[in-house]
């Protein structure tokens, strides 16, 4: 069994799915701040934490990085507007939660800017919410569908995109002025983007995601 223990923490390894431990907000942010978990994505929600120390799949990092070139080929088609693609970065609301999306995007400016001395991570109850998030499913895609699904809609997060590695599939959501999301069809951050085109560049990634992206850029051109 690889689980390790970090202090009171229960850390995943590489190859195992995390589980969720029972915290609080306090735990959380010590979780953060231990030197021996910077490496780590951590999140809570609803009373409980949950810690991966694993690294990520070729798959999974391919797209990861096929998304940079896709925002690129999207935005520039697009004449603009100004656009930061964060991977990684902690964003939370105290007592509510905090997590490290695979992706996150501003668009149109006002970007965050970190000063020393400031905790790492981005309170969304003092700078401006992102437009969109990512989460990039291989082995996760219930959990990225269920759980972090709620707790991004708890953020406040307007878009929410699901990324299906094995099924070649991009699921997308738009958050509801009930507080929930619902399954769209057309982005709204990439505003008139079809999903379904996503899904279809997808396909591609075997071919790697320079390929991928290039082909994505001509479809976009004839949009």
């Amino acid at each position: 069994m690889m689980t390790s223990t970090t202090a009171k923490f229960i850390v995943s390894q590489v190859g195992e799915i995390p589980q969720w431990q029972a915290a609080t907000w306090e735990d959380y942010v010590a979780a953060c701040e231990d030197p021996s978990l910077e490496e780590a994505r951590i999140f809570f929600y609803e009373g409980y934490l949950w810690i991966d120390m694993g690294n990520e799949g070729p798959q999974h990092a391919r797209f990861n990085n096929l998304l940079t070139l896709v925002f690129y080929a999207w935005f520039v088609s697009k004449g603009g507007p100004a656009f930061d693609d964060l991977g990684g970065c902690v964003i939370e609301k105290p007592k509510v939660g905090g997590g490290a999306p695979d992706r996150i995007l501003y668009i149109g400016g006002e970007f965050i800017q970190w000063q020393k001395g400031e905790p790492r991570r981005i309170n969304l109850n003092q700078s401006r919410i992102p437009d969109l998030v990512v989460e990039t499913s291989d082995t996760t895609l219930a959990r990225d569908l269920d759980d972090k699904k709620r707790f991004y809609a708890a953020l406040g997060i307007p878009e929410y995109w699901v990324v299906d590695i094995k099924g070649e599939r991009v699921l997308a959501f738009r958050l509801q002025e009930n507080g929930k999301y619902q399954e769209c069809e057309i982005s709204g951050a990439l505003e008139g983007l079809p999903i379904a085109l996503l899904s279809e560049t997808l396909k591609l990634l075997g071919e790697g995601n320079g390929t991928a992206a290039m082909w994505f850029a001509q479809q976009i051109g004839k949009l």
